[in-house]
């Protein structure tokens, strides 16, 4: 690959990863931020924003990969409710499992057993943490997928000429 065709790879990369990364630490920041304020009450410190910065990247690179996936174009056609409640479910189980998967990896890396492992559910697992985060997550990827499926209806870039550049004025007039 020449020194150009890698250049513009990355930046048509770029240019994909960075509305969904940039949605989802917007959020998983206020996420963080919502609990840390709950927990000011109880002195109680929690909040880490690095983490939430560093799922945003990771979550936004996985939209990406996920949009590869040929089941998830299953409703494109239909009514716009129908895509965007597909997707949003679909991205929200994905991340779901993922959550889940890596308080299964955090327990063994701290020296668990497989067998001992449903017990560590129930004794350490903070499940309403869990739930309220998840729900957050769900609503968060209601409204990216929303404006996503929109931005794809009106055509690629003319929601954000819309939303940022055109003003109400000069739009056309109908016929």
């Amino acid at each position: 690959m020449t020194r150009s065709r890698a250049s513009a790879f990355l930046l048509k990369e770029l240019r994909e990863v960075l509305p969904p990364t940039l949605f989802f630490a917007v959020g998983f920041t206020l996420i963080e931020l919502t609990t840390q304020l709950i927990l000011d009450d109880y002195l109680v410190r929690f909040a880490n924003f690095m983490v939430a910065i560093g799922a945003a990247l990771l979550v936004g690179k996985a939209v990406l990969v996920a949009n590869m996936l040929p089941f998830l174009r299953r409703f494109d056609t239909a009514p716009l409710f129908r895509p965007i409640l597909f997707k949003a479910v679909v991205y929200t189980l994905a991340v779901l499992l993922v959550r889940f998967l890596e308080k299964l990896i955090e327990y063994w890396l701290g020296g668990g057993s497989f067998g001992g492992f449903p017990n560590y559910i129930v004794s350490h697992f903070t499940w309403h943490r869990f739930a309220a985060v998840q729900l957050w997550i769900f609503v968060l990827f209601l409204i990216y997928t929303a404006l996503a499926e929109l931005n794809a209806r009106l055509g690629n870039g003319e929601l954000v000429d819309i939303v940022f550049t055109r003003h109400a004025t000069a739009r056309k007039p109908d016929p």
